[in-house]
């Protein structure tokens, strides 16, 4: 099996990067950040503050996640619920940051990380993931953009989707949640050793991915 790892801070088009290069060589993607958010979601539909360890580890016994593939698109099932439309939202984003840095969490959902990986061949994105969920990653990128371009391009985003939203308000939270992933005690937002960084501030996204394709192609050939 080959696993691509893809790690970085919000907003650095992991993700859209991620499906479509999985997409175009046939791996399978897997957004470890759903799974996180997911889990947000859960507390926040429960009245769990999602800063609280100790409540949040005890509700982790009533979770069930798995996730399932329709036509090469991941879904996150939640307690037998298709909740992958639901945790797109800045509230549902702010409660996932909180419950990533519950060391609880992050073992609840190591496993089925690491199990992807053995059965499949994966691009995963995630903050930790040529780290500490598949160090055995045969490709590792970094992949972040300045602050001011990662809101940018959620805030484009957003109003892409018929959504409204406030440029000044996303790159605050954007800064917030870069303090919160690269400061926390456990599993901290820092490159792998043998990670390539790519800033992709001035690039576009046909860019990156033929970039990505080519570092696969060298390293699995």
């Amino acid at each position: 099996m080959i696993a691509v790892a893809i790690d970085g801070p919000a907003g650095a088009g992991k993700s859209s990067i991620a499906r479509q290069t999985a997409k175009e060589i046939g791996f399978i993607y897997v957004d470890t950040g759903a799974l996180y958010r997911s889990i947000g979601l859960h507390m926040l539909n429960h009245n769990v503050f999602p800063g609280d360890a100790q409540a949040v580890s005890r509700e982790l016994e009533h979770l069930d996640i798995g996730l399932e593939f329709q036509n090469g698109e991941q879904r996150v099932i939640l307690c037998g619920k298709d909740v992958s439309d639901l945790i797109r939202t800045p509230e549902v984003s702010k409660a996932s940051s909180q419950v990533s840095a519950i060391p609880a969490v992050r073992a609840f959902l190591l496993e089925l990380q690491k199990n992807m990986a053995q059965t499949h061949n994966v691009i995963m994105d995630g903050r930790d993931i040529g780290t500490v969920v598949l160090p055995q990653a045969q490709v590792k990128v970094f992949l972040t953009a300045s602050p001011q371009e990662r809101a940018r391009r959620r805030y484009q985003e957003i109003l892409e989707k018929g959504g409204s939203a406030d440029y000044e308000e996303i790159l605050k939270e954007i800064w917030e949640r870069d303090e919160r992933d690269a400061g926390r005690a456990i599993a901290p937002l820092v490159p792998a050793q043998d990670a390539v960084i790519l800033d992709t501030t001035d690039m576009t996204v046909r860019e990156v991915i033929d970039r990505l394709k080519q570092w696969i192609a060298e390293k699995t050939a």
